[in-house]
């Protein structure tokens, strides 16, 4: 992988820009099993000085901890029994690029490894990658994009926290889908998150309004597929940073309420090495491109824990939301899993499972694994689905985490993809995450027990 813009930084840049005292802090940074970026703040200095050449470290818990950074057990990787050491982080110096909503910093991300410099396959960038050498090995390259959605409030984020999160007041009052006037309201903070991400070296297409109160969308362009997970998960973490400047907060959950779920719609396609177009024949869909969308369609129960890694994330799957319970195909359609969409160059596949709470790696990892299945099996695509898919008698995918753990864990098809190390973590990162919630009260079962019952 190359930078993809000049809007990136080179070493020598960061160099030149330390030495002027344009950059003091160097983040070293790494998705985590949540989608989220962690790692460290290094001073500018010793970055050049010391971490250029020797690199630094972070504890395996790292990739072994719940959403409350939780140390918990059943991860094979990393235990008190096994004492909890070190993996190494190394940067991809083509990821390094300024974070200008930032005084001073920069930022490179990271893949991890062990101290003998085996990679830790259960990371989501390494678990991206091997998918994407399966994929060039083929003499493929895959192209990606991710849309994803988010609900605004003027409530900042320490007030949400000590309200418990309810009572927040969303940035609008009324659906604002596609409206110019809602966007306006919100335009202050949406045109810096916009413009702060171009100069982060997103190439930013545009913003518009969504259905529920608050919800807005910024689109980027379509990338190299690990491009577009980077900064996807630079996007989301940066958003809310500048959120927080704004005195406001921002979410991604997949369902604040129960009104319109926050998806993340994911476009996928395969060129040639060289560029050409491979999923296009002519004046029709190619027989590669056919085989790939029935080899996503194939293995989209098995694979949903990594399309819908959270309990509230099956929340969004109802019928009439715009969100699909039908897997199924069709040209253009919106109420199926899978929507074609293009032609030529641009013919693409948007996955329309996964909401705004995805790892994009993991997605986009298990996107691709199904369709080189779909290729190597040499699937025949069914017949497209016509008219309302929420109405049709085609499979549904899962309707709770624990239908779409059991599926993920018992999958051959999964472990052949992933290796069993890959399917045993997050089968127990799904398995932490069950347990927590099997012990937790709601707030639905205190307004309906407290008195009533």
């Amino acid at each position: 992988m190359t930078a993809p813009n000049k809007r990136f930084l080179t070493l020598d840049d960061l160099r030149q820009k330390i030495d002027a005292a344009e950059v003091d802090t160097v983040v070293l940074a790494f998705t985590d099993m949540q989608g989220r970026l962690q790692g460290k703040r290094l001073h500018a200095s010793y970055f050049l000085d010391v971490a250029l050449e020797h690199g630094t470290e972070g504890c395996n818990y790292l990739l072994a901890v719940d959403v409350d950074m939780n140390t918990v057990a059943g991860y094979e990787m990393s235990s008190w029994d096994k004492g909890y050491g070190d993996m190494e982080f190394v940067p991809d110096y083509d990821t390094l690029r300024m974070l200008p909503h930032l005084p001073g910093t920069a930022m490179v991300q990271c893949d991890l490894v062990w101290l003998d410099h085996a990679p830790v396959v259960q990371s989501p960038r390494t678990v991206l990658k091997t998918q994407l050498e399966r994929a060039r090995a083929g003499g493929w390259q895959a192209l990606a994009g991710t849309e994803l959605e988010f609900i605004v409030f003027d409530t900042p984020y320490e007030e949400a926290w000590n309200k418990r999160y309810r009572d927040l007041v969303p940035s609008n009052q009324y659906n604002v889908d596609y409206s110019l006037l809602g966007t306006s309201r919100v335009e202050p903070l949406l045109r810096d998150i916009r413009n702060h991400m171009y100069l982060a070296g997103l190439d930013v297409e545009g913003a518009k309004g969504e259905c529920n109160l608050g919800q807005h969308e910024i689109g980027f362009l379509y990338a190299d597929a690990l491009v577009t997970a980077d900064n996807h998960s630079v996007y989301k973490t940066s958003a809310k940073e500048i959120a927080s400047q704004h005195g406001k907060s921002i979410t991604f959950m997949a369902k604040f309420n129960e009104r319109e779920g926050s998806s993340c719609h994911i476009h996928l396609s395969l060129r040639g090495l060289d560029g050409s177009t491979v999923f296009w024949d002519g004046d029709r869909r190619s027989a590669l491109y056919d085989s790939f969308v029935a080899g996503v369609l194939a293995t989209m129960r098995d694979f949903t824990l990594l399309y819908a890694p959270n309990v509230n994330s099956y929340k969004r799957f109802a019928p009439g939301s715009f969100a699909p319970t039908a897997i199924a195909w069709g040209n253009d359609n919106r109420t199926c899993a899978v929507r074609l969409v293009g032609h030529g160059p641009s013919a693409r596949m948007e996955n329309r499972v996964p909401g705004a709470d995805v790892n994009p790696h993991l997605s986009l990892a298990a996107m691709l694994a199904g369709g080189l299945h779909g290729i190597e099996q040499e699937l025949v695509l069914e017949e497209e689905l016509v008219g309302n898919a929420y109405i049709s008698d085609k499979e549904h995918v899962p309707s709770t985490l624990r239908e779409a753990r059991d599926a993920f864990a018992t999958s051959d098809l999964a472990r052949t993809a992933f290796g069993d190390e890959v399917v045993d973590h997050y089968t127990n990162m799904a398995d932490v995450e069950l347990a927590a919630f099997d012990t937790a009260v709601t707030d639905w079962e205190l307004v309906r027990g407290f008195e009533r019952m």
